[in-house]
């Protein structure tokens, strides 16, 4: 089970994290806006179940490292700290004017616009590298139940993204028209987003 120092500071990272400005969220809005919010809401959760695949890969080839070594279960740490230090200076870089397109799709049900947002979050290369990144900074051994502890961190961002994908569904119109005003807010949420990556980069790299 997590602790409640646990749950409580990632939670809070990947809600930042899932609300600044990105290709899932973006398409999400896009996708509300063109085609309407029941639909924008369908992808959105799809996009979020699209994390359960990457909480199994993570559950699975983290808890096989640990049990192989823990000297490779620090070293993985420590490549994700310096992978996420990387992501974090980027987002700095980034100049926040990601805009919202429209995503305009034929008559679909909701059913298959759910399952196109999860196979779409689900064969993304650079999010099975962020969670294989991200979920292990969170891990205390000493706890034991690893595996446990990496499906209750997955099920958590998974349950957080799936909340924050259907607001964004439901009030795509009014978010879209309000970020394609405002490009400063996405510059603010990606220098959010970009800190957050990397302290807790330099947390692992610089243990005090």
């Amino acid at each position: 089970m997590l602790t409640l120092e646990q749950f409580s500071g990632f939670l809070v990272a990947a809600l930042l994290i899932t609300a600044t400005p990105g290709p899932d969220n973006l398409m999400v809005l896009g996708m509300g806006i063109s085609n309407g919010r029941k639909q924008g809401i369908a992808f959105g959760l799809g996009c979020a179940a699209g994390c359960l695949s990457h909480t199994v890969l993570a559950v699975l080839g983290v808890s096989a490292l640990i049990a192989a070594s823990a000297t490779a279960f620090t070293l993985l740490k420590i490549v994700g700290g310096l992978y996420l230090i990387w992501l974090g200076l980027n987002a700095w870089r980034s100049n926040g004017s990601a805009g919202v397109k429209t995503v305009r799709t034929m008559e679909s049900s909701l059913s298959s616009l759910f399952l196109k947002g999860c196979i779409a979050n689900a064969i993304n290369p650079k999010v099975v590298l962020f969670f294989l990144s991200f979920l292990p900074q969170f891990v205390v051994t000493i706890n034991g139940r690893v595996p446990v502890q990496l499906a209750g961190l997955g099920l958590t961002f998974t349950l957080q993204a799936a909340v924050l994908f259907s607001l964004l569904g439901y009030f795509s119109g009014a978010v879209g028209q309000w970020l394609n005003r405002r490009p400063k807010a996405g510059m603010i949420l990606d220098r959010v987003a970009g800190t957050i990556f990397v302290g807790l980069g330099l947390r692992l790299l610089l243990p005090v």
